[in-house]
């Protein structure tokens, strides 16, 4: 979809988001402002910090994305999570039952692959990524990469990055990419409106109120100040009412790439799209290699690293 057409389209989204058993009301939706990357890096980084995000439509090429789907869903297949048959870039969820410890295990290996490096270090996003952080910039050696099938309950709580990686610098920036088109109803990642300010607030007064607990502790997102898992609520009707404002949806297509700040929070809705395509995205970490950067990133994601 292109910019233009973003601007003109319904003020929600037409189909209901849900998580968690819960929908969103639609006055409590809305949808994320489109950037082209060809506005320049100081719009682009005065949008950052003014929104807590900037959604580049179209930073990577179309076609490289399309064909790492297709390699990346060939490699699952075995596991009988794709339709037998279907077309791999379209990622056909199988209505049949599929191996999930053989899937995890696959995706483990995915992840540590150099195709999937390569991915995530292409020269459009790397060379994007040294000019925006104006300098040098670091990818975090743990990288996340994640399917959703249709018709599941599987959907992120609510949470901002910096509970997860207090080891290191506060000067983050996640970069979530999806493998493939996204559009709402699939449930790609939701951002509360304004949040990048509460998000910031959230994290002072957690370090206040940490004089009691030890340096281990103080970084874990698993310690007795913080909601299970680091989370701040899996209740996003709720957040939204309490903090008077939208949940932020769009319709992602394969190119495009969403920068946001480790304060900005940020959730993900069910996957409900009715061609029953998987849902496949990964998020990455930058920053610049300079600044302090937290160990426990320096190894490859694992099922159950605690982070």
């Amino acid at each position: 979809m292109s910019i233009a057409a973003e601007t003109i389209r319904a003020e929600t989204p037409e189909f209901p988001l849900t998580a968690h058993g819960k929908t969103l009301p639609a006055v409590r939706v809305g949808w994320l402002t489109p950037t082209d990357p060809a506005i320049g890096l100081g719009a682009i980084r005065r949008r950052y910090l003014d929104d807590g995000y900037v959604w580049l439509k179209g930073l990577l090429p179309h076609a490289n994305v399309i064909d790492f789907r297709r390699w990346v869903l060939e490699h699952l297949a075995m596991t009988g999570l794709v339709e037998p048959g279907s077309d791999l870039s379209l990622g056909i969820a199988s209505t049949a039952a599929f191996d999930r410890s053989l899937a995890d295990r696959r995706l483990m290996s995915l992840v540590r692959s150099a195709a999937y490096e390569g991915f995530c270090a292409q020269p459009s996003l790397t060379c994007f990524m040294d000019d925006f952080l104006q300098g040098i910039s670091y990818l975090h050696k743990r990288k996340i990469m994640r399917f959703v099938q249709p018709d599941t309950p599987t959907a992120t709580p609510a949470h901002y990055d910096l509970v997860y990686l207090r080891g290191g610098t506060s000067r983050l920036v996640t970069a979530w990419i999806p493998i493939g088109d996204i559009p709402a109803e699939m449930g790609g990642l939701v951002y509360l409106e304004g949040s990048h300010a509460l998000g910031l607030k959230m994290e002072a007064e957690f370090q206040a109120a940490s004089g009691d607990l030890s340096p281990e502790e103080r970084i874990s997102a698993y310690n007795r100040h913080m909601a299970e898992g680091g989370w701040i609520s899996k209740d996003l009707p709720d957040m939204a009412e309490r903090f008077d404002t939208r949940w932020l949806a769009a319709d992602y297509e394969a190119g495009d790439v969403v920068l946001h700040s480790p304060y900005m929070i940020h959730a993900s809705t069910a996957n409900q799209d009715r061609s029953r395509r998987l849902r496949l995205s990964t998020d990455i970490r930058y920053q610049n290699v300079d600044d302090e950067i937290d160990a426990r990133w320096n190894n490859h994601w694992s099922l159950g690293d605690m982070l």
